[in-house]
């Protein structure tokens, strides 16, 4: 017999062929003839613009307004900051030609933007009452990463937002952390259903140019972490390097103080690595383009009784829904439509139609329910809102599950070999945290929570065993 190669032939702890087949099947992504380059597919495109709409809704609540910067950015300008070029080297993308004829200057293809954005800064802002400036654009980036791609959580081009503000005082520029990392984080739990790990990224690991990195931390089934939305305290550093000053209110010049921020399409494939299934795709309904499929079982004896009837259900339904018509056995649409991921089905066959009832099938635990249709409308919301809480809970039991305690570096090294995220005892030192990604063959300090023991006095470095600078949580990353 024929293997049946429609579905999802992989395990979910087959990491690699699982995402990449239920990525293919699902519906969500296809590759291109450029190299760790993915086309987003209808489906999570829609998934893309709910999020931005929802970030983009609060950035403007809080005064952040959008604009639009270009793509190409001089090399002349791009070496302004030092320490910014130097950490992106490696993986800008570099146009040297149009047409034949060689450019006097090679435009780098924006790896991010802070470089071409704060020469127009440096010439906007002249007073302290042109502060704070805070802008946002919604764009995509390139960096040409050599590392193994994976569609959605490591490409060479991906979408984005980047928030970039001015201050006139510290003060001002570190009370927006807060404020922001909160929008994401309200976001990636009300929406996405995933619950996260923020901290501080250590020294080594934080945004090049930054003073300091905050970061949100996600856990993958595989024991994996992924970054997620970032806010990055900029300091005076590039405000140094792109001469970016205003006269304050005693007529002194100063320099101003900024920050960045982002939240990226990583965040789609984190979300589909962690709430999908061996059968395909999960979607929390807060996010899915179709909240409710129905699926008409049908048979040519009752085909009008049934189309009258499912009309009737639809007007108990949700807007965001999809009518199943198509001539396929029932069995071969219910496997599409899971595989697809929308998070709750509608039966309705001849035995339905004559007791006015359907049945619901939940996408997260495959629940099936007769429900009359007098009550459709207020079962089908409550079950909704309970997929959409339990996704959650079950995303937090696993984050619960992969964090462990590691004393010493033979605990943190059991913990890695399990498939784990270790919260460990680490000082600042660079070498220690090189020397940790040497001896675990690649983990790393993802970041420092921001909630430290009182009795860390008494903890020691699992590397170099000096005194313990903080508890950092270390794992293997994407």
């Amino acid at each position: 017999m024929e293997k049946d190669t429609k579905g999802i032939t992989a395990e979910k702890d087959e990491f690699g062929e699982w995402f990449s087949q239920l990525m293919l099947k699902a519906d969500l992504a296809d590759y291109t003839a450029v190299s760790g380059a993915i086309v987003f597919k209808p489906r999570s495109y829609a998934i893309w613009e709910k999020i931005k709409a929802e970030v983009d809704a609060r950035f403007k609540k809080a005064g952040i307004k959008n604009c639009y910067f270009p793509m190409f950015i001089p090399e002349s300008v791009l070496a302004k900051e030092v320490e910014h070029i130097e950490g992106f080297a490696p993986e800008v993308a570099w146009v040297t030609h149009a047409g034949n004829k060689k450019l006097n200057e090679r435009l780098a293809v924006r790896p991010t933007s802070e470089t071409i954005m704060y020469e127009s800064f440096s010439k906007w802002i002249r007073s302290w009452r042109d502060l704070p400036l805070r802008l946002n654009q919604w764009n995509n980036v390139v960096r040409w990463e050599f590392k193994h791609p994976v569609p959605f959580l490591r490409t060479r081009e991906f979408l984005w937002n980047e928030g970039h503000t001015a201050f006139a005082s510290e003060q001002e520029a570190l009370g927006e952390e807060n404020e922001i990392i909160g929008i994401y984080k309200e976001v990636c739990e009300k929406l996405l259903a995933l619950p996260s790990l923020p901290g501080r990224k250590s020294e080594k690991e934080k945004f090049a140019g930054a003073v300091f990195s905050t970061s949100l931390e996600f856990v993958l089934p595989n024991g994996k972490a992924v970054q997620g939305p970032d806010f990055h305290h900029d300091g005076q550093n590039f405000a140094k390097a792109y001469n970016i000053t205003f006269l304050n209110k005693n007529g002194e010049k100063e320099y101003v103080w900024q920050n960045t921020f982002a939240i990226s399409t990583r965040m789609l494939g984190v979300m589909f690595a962690i709430h999908s299934d061996e059968k395909g795709l999960i979607i929390p309904p807060a996010l899915s383009p179709e909240k409710v499929v129905v699926v008409p079982i049908l048979f040519e004896s009752k085909r009008k009784e049934i189309e009258e009837f499912v009309r009737k259900v639809e007007k108990h339904l949700p807007e965001e829904r999809v009518v199943d018509w198509r001539e396929h056995k029932p069995g071969f649409k219910f496997n599409e439509w899971e595989l697809k991921g929308i998070p709750l089905r509608v039966e309705v066959g001849p035995k339905e139609v004559e007791q006015e009832q359907v049945v619901l099938v939940r996408r997260d635990t495959h629940e099936r329910k007769i429900v009359n249709l007098s009550k459709l409308a207020k079962e089908v919301n409550r079950t909704l809102d309970d997929i959409q809480r339990n996704l959650f809970a079950r995303a937090q039991k696993l984050v619960d599950h992969s964090l462990v305690e590691a004393e010493s570096f033979a605990d943190l090294e059991r913990a890695i070999k399990e498939k784990k995220i270790a919260l460990a005892p680490m000082c600042k030192n660079r070498e220690c945290e090189d020397e940790l990604k040497f001896k675990t063959s690649g983990a790393k300090v993802l970041n420092i929570p921001f909630e430290q023991p009182k009795n860390l006095s008494s903890k020691k470095c699992v590397i170099c065993k000096s005194q313990a600078d903080y508890l950092a949580r270390v794992g293997k990353s994407y």
